[in-house]
């Protein structure tokens, strides 16, 4: 389980993997929890300038297990703890004293888009798309859906995603500004390590204060966040949740049935 989250350093840049292609890195306790160590062992890695964020597999991150979710006696309390660890880990992110990068691969769903909206340069492949899953299922958006995402892309294109959920492609990312950069799939990897490089280039404490005074709203942030997880909490006790909770079931059933069948 330690393979969860890799960590490799190539000096002054620290990257770090979500590694459990398999399951489409879903946030899962386990996962958040070994992510989150991994943040605060980063920090202690003498001369650190960028650390990088990326994800092996088709996808970056599926967002929170629904199948897991369903699974609870306590559903509640799952969704609670999920979304805490997911809230602690993005507030280490913000807190970083370095630049983090995302390196966005493939589709990211649901509450992954946390992961994202903290990093303050994304980039982003053709294949790269973004969706809430939350309406479909009879779910409330969460992982700063409503809260990081109009303050960069604005509230008319939120409101129009999450209504309707479509999917941000990676092309609408980067013209509304919630990805910095379109890269071809093969040099993602390359574009992410020279960029954090060419970041190392720069005064350390400069860098250091710039993000701090672009992440002013900090104490605003974690207070949206808190209530958009009550708000998740609470609408999950809904009949529309169990509604929507076993139609994510149906289908994953069927997708399973034809894999076999094919």
């Amino acid at each position: 389980m330690n393979d969860a989250v890799t960590m490799v350093a190539h000096s002054p840049i620290m990257t770090l993997t979500l590694n459990q292609p398999e399951q489409q890195n879903r946030l899962n306790p386990d996962l958040l929890t070994i992510l989150l160590r991994r943040l605060t062992e980063v920090r202690q890695h003498h001369g650190l300038r960028a650390v990088v964020l990326q994800a092996n597999g088709e996808s970056f991150s599926e967002g929170t297990d629904l199948a897991e979710l369903v699974a609870q006696i306590d559903r509640v309390a799952y969704a609670d703890h999920v979304l805490r660890l997911l809230h602690q880990v993005m507030l280490a992110c913000i807190e970083l004293p370095v630049p983090l990068i995302a390196a966005v691969q493939g589709p990211v769903s649901g509450s992954a888009i946390g992961l994202v909206l903290v990093a303050d340069v994304v980039l982003v492949t053709p294949k790269t798309c973004f969706t809430s899953r939350a309406t479909t299922f009879g779910l409330c958006p969460a992982g700063g859906w409503t809260v990081l995402l109009p303050r960069l892309i604005g509230y008319r294109r939120t409101t129009e995603i999450l209504l309707l959920e479509r999917p941000i492609t990676a092309e609408e990312a980067v013209t509304w500004g919630l990805a910095n950069r379109l890269v071809a799939s093969g040099h993602l990897t390359e574009e992410a390590q020279a960029l954090a490089h060419q970041i190392a280039t720069q005064m350390p404490g400069s860098v250091a204060w710039t993000r701090r005074l672009l992440w002013a709203e900090r104490d605003q942030i974690i207070a949206e966040l808190h209530r958009e997880r009550e708000l998740f909490c609470t609408h999950i006790r809904s009949i529309e949740a169990d509604i929507g909770l076993k139609a994510f079931l149906d289908r994953q059933r069927a997708i399973v049935t034809t894999e076999r069948e094919s």
